[in-house]
């Protein structure tokens, strides 16, 4: 297996949740990832979110966003990709999930209070913020695996 086939599912996974899966052959495992993105995606408004957040219409993006379904997305969007990279041969080390796991704890956390958080009195909405907060899940998923493999 060459050394980039593990990122190569790994970015086709965060283009699409189920993509990642497909290329690993785990096709009953993707088209369910695949349906689950699409239902969440739809339930949540998601693309019109993200198109009225690209345009800068945040308010309007916060009211377009159904945040009971949308939860659901930070975990099956980091689930899909680490599963896809695992499966296409990464993750040996040992808690190498610990990233993928604290980047969904973080996003949802920011999904959470998107409605209201403000940076410098700018409201940063239901898709900013969440991507914001992967900087800090990567990075305490980076450091806590690094000191529980320190410690074991």
């Amino acid at each position: 297996m060459h050394e980039n086939n593990k990122y190569e599912k790994l970015f086709w996974s965060i283009a699409l949740p189920g993509f990642g899966q497909l290329l690993n052959g785990k096709y009953i495992k993707g088209i369910i990832l695949i349906f689950l993105e699409f239902l969440v995606n739809v339930q949540g408004n998601f693309n019109k979110v993200i198109f009225l957040s690209f345009h800068g219409e945040i308010e309007k993006a916060i009211q377009q966003t159904d945040y009971h379904w949308l939860m659901f997305y930070p975990c099956l969007y980091f689930f899909a990709m680490w599963d896809a990279y695992k499966d296409a041969g990464g993750g040996k080390k040992p808690y190498s999930f610990l990233p993928f796991v604290f980047s969904a704890y973080f996003v949802t956390v920011g999904l959470i209070f998107s409605s209201d958080f403000t940076i410098f009195g700018i409201l940063i909405g239901p898709v900013w913020l969440p991507i914001l907060a992967v900087v800090p899940g990567v990075g305490i998923g980076f450091l806590l695996q690094l000191l529980m493999n320190k410690w074991r």
